[in-house]
């Protein structure tokens, strides 16, 4: 009896796990962003294994640089970094061929730079378009409405998460936390913050874009840093000077 009830509980546990795999998309290569693909490889025609790449001769001195700051035989810590060069030279996204030039570069195992490019949401192994809007509604942005950002990302864009725009100039995704909680609800567009955001602004940002100007990164109410919204509520006046408060026969 005991032995059959253990029968049933691991062909129950084990039936959950797998329902849970499909349906968060680990086995198809879902999920709403394009670091979420399969980690089995595929090949496809603009991400073939025995695809040339190599870094450019700007960024081959770039990488010098960068090894040069970790101590000898620790140049393994520099993959991260090269990995996001190599990411920003082939348009924002990671062929296998860049992760094994990569490693070459190092003198590491291709499986090392894998599990790193495979672990940080940072690196995309899908290409993207030309502007990445990450939009986090992570539960500070939440309770901020980051809903209204999404629905006005998809209303501007005509795509839903995961997706890119036909000319290839927006992918848009939802991402965890990043670290602006204060300043929620925001969204980030490659390397730029954009925070305390409305409708209008959301809109405003993307159309800038789309037509080749350059919006104000950073709060769209003038709030500077983190500050209050509502202003400061102390540090209001300038600090004291050195000495302050101290013994005058000291």
């Amino acid at each position: 009896m005991l032995t059959y009830g253990l029968s049933r509980l691991v062909r129950s546990t084990v039936g959950q796990a797998a329902r849970c795999l499909r349906t968060s998309g680990v086995l198809q290569g879902g999920g709403a962003g394009p670091h979420n693909a399969l980690l089995t490889h595929l090949e496809e025609q603009e991400n073939r294994s025995d695809m040339e790449w190599e870094f450019t001769e700007e960024n081959k001195e770039r990488c010098k640089g960068i090894i040069a700051q970790y101590p000898d035989g620790h140049q393994q810590a520099a993959a991260i970094p090269l990995l996001d060069l190599a990411q920003r030279q082939h348009g924002g996204w990671l062929p296998l061929a860049a992760m094994n030039h990569v490693a070459h570069v190092l003198d590491m195992a291709p499986m090392r730079i894998y599990e790193v490019a495979t672990f940080y949401t940072m690196f995309n192994r899908n290409p993207v378009g030309k502007y990445h809007v990450q939009i986090c509604t992570t539960t500070p942005c939440m309770l901020r409405d980051s809903d209204m950002v999404v629905r006005a990302c998809k209303e501007n864009l005509g795509i839903g998460m995961g997706e890119t725009t036909p000319d290839k100039m927006f992918t848009m995704c939802e991402v965890e936390c990043l670290g602006a909680c204060v300043n929620a609800p925001m969204m980030q567009i490659n390397d730029a913050y954009y925070e305390d955001l409305s409708e209008s602004d959301v809109h405003e940002i993307l159309n800038d874009l789309r037509e080749g100007r350059t919006p104000r990164p950073g709060s769209r109410i003038d709030r500077f840093a983190s500050e209050p919204i509502t202003g400061l509520t102390s540090l209001t006046s300038p600090p004291t000077g050195p000495g302050y408060g101290v013994r005058d026969d000291l």
